[in-house]
């Protein structure tokens, strides 16, 4: 199979007939062979019995729905394992993409060898509210991640080759940083394509102000995870250890200056009223509590099921 079409969607009903119709006339004018998987989030305006009916009339229509929203993340999991495609598109039910860019990502995927492409809509309909913050944490990303090439991690709009949606993980909100899971992974010919983003026809947006928080904390999660997950030693035990001698060198001056004192028979002021004492005391006590954190972290990745399971790209 040529192409799998993975569309997640959440009460899109009015969209559907109109999005698989133009997906079927486009595959069909460049002969491509595809499936089309519509994942169902949890909706509730009839979108499944929507989606049956298409099924219906299109036998390379599919379906998969959740019994309640779990999120766009879950969604495009799910339909991964069950894309079938040597080129994996992924793409919004909202019309706000189009399905005529599909031929020039696969031919990119296909002829120029690449992991992923990413579309990137540098013109877009969204009001200053969403494009603002948008910039942020694509600035912020491309910072973290060192993908320095990609305007826009977020857009839903994206091609791959197989092999990479079989070995990535999409869960919380890390739709959003999917290049990235792909980087980590060791997938690292990632592209961009400027893509049309079209205005909203039916509907509303159904993403809210919260996913800017959550996309931030699950940043902060896949830039840890990715560099430390296999090593969390190397992280807590480093900052436990600097914290530590730090607490242990302020503590040793401390006594030195008291005993300084007493022998010269100096004034001098009690260990405990000392301010200095205190932050000795929260240093070596952190540090400790650190330095265990990572040694039971250590233990547990050890102990995890996937602590070997290492990306391996080809055997001989």
């Amino acid at each position: 199979m040529d192409i799998s079409v993975v569309v997640p969607l959440y009460d899109e009903i009015e969209s559907l007939p109109e999005l698989t119709s133009w997906i079927s006339r486009v595959m069909d004018e460049h002969r491509f062979t595809y499936e089309i998987i519509l994942i169902d989030d949890g909706s509730k305006d009839g979108s499944w019995e929507m989606i049956k009916k298409l099924h219906l009339n299109n036998p390379f229509i599919k379906g998969i729905k959740f019994r309640r929203n779990y999120g766009k993340s879950a969604a495009l999991n799910t339909g991964f394992a069950a894309a079938n495609g040597n080129v994996i598109i992924t793409m919004d039910a909202d019309l706000q993409d189009s399905p005529d860019e599909i031929p020039e990502l696969y031919r990119r995927i296909v002829e120029e060898n690449y992991d992923l492409i990413s579309g990137w809509k540098a013109k877009r309909y969204d009001p200053p509210s969403k494009t603002i913050p948008t910039k942020l944490f694509n600035a912020a990303t491309r910072k973290m991640s060192g993908i320095n090439n990609l305007h826009d991690f977020n857009c839903g709009l994206k091609a791959y080759r197989k092999v990479v949606i079989k070995n990535i993980e999409v869960y919380g909100e890390m739709h959003r940083y999917i290049p990235v899971l792909a980087k980590w992974a060791g997938f690292t010919k990632i592209g961009e394509q400027v893509v049309e983003h079209r205005a909203r026809k039916y509907g509303k947006t159904k993403f809210g102000m919260s996913r800017f928080v959550n996309g931030f904390l699950d940043l902060l999660s896949i830039f840890f995870v990715g560099k430390f997950g296999k090593r969390p030693m190397h992280f807590f035990g480093t900052m436990g250890t600097l914290s530590f001698f730090t607490g242990l060198v302020i503590a040793i001056w401390i006594i030195s200056e008291k005993l300084y004192l007493i022998a010269h028979n100096e004034k001098y002021r009690d260990i405990t009223a000392n301010p200095l004492f205190y932050i000795a005391l929260v240093a070596i006590i952190l540090g400790s509590q650190l330095f265990l954190t990572g040694f039971v972290a250590e233990l547990v990745a050890r102990s995890a099921n996937e602590r070997n399971n290492y990306q391996v790209e080809e055997i001989l």
